[in-house]
């Protein structure tokens, strides 16, 4: 299954929020992203239907397994990204912006390559 782009920002923004809370809310998830209560309510929708998250009966998301190996995935390159783009000289604002837009789009192939590259030189 091929995610786009906004649903990996939304399982990213619930996997974050859920490392630092166990009760995320789909209020929580909108204040996080910025987002309107209908668009949020939209895409969690998308994503349950996906089987990739799940609710509760006191309205609290929980990301499934499924959802949760490509919350994970898409954090890593997030964090890899943007700790080379730091190391490189970016602010760490834009790093953080850059990573985003690039985390979506990069294929495993390369992200592997340059999480390896950042390993080599942290040795």
């Amino acid at each position: 299954m091929a995610l786009q782009e906004s649903g990996e920002m939304y399982l990213e923004t619930i996997y974050v929020l859920s490392q630092e809370s166990t009760e995320v809310r789909a209020i929580d998830i909108g204040e996080h992203m910025g987002y309107s209560k209908p668009s949020v309510s939209r895409a969690l929708g998308l994503l349950k239907d996906e089987g990739l998250i799940k609710k509760d009966d006191n309205g609290f998301i929980r990301l499934t397994e499924g959802g949760e190996i490509l919350a994970k995935r898409i954090y890593e390159r997030h964090t890899v990204l943007t700790d080379l783009l730091t190391r490189i000289g970016v602010d760490e604002k834009t790093a953080a912006e850059d990573a985003c837009r690039v985390e979506h789009y990069i294929s495993d192939t390369t992200f592997e390559a340059i999480k390896n590259h950042v390993k080599k030189d942290l040795a």
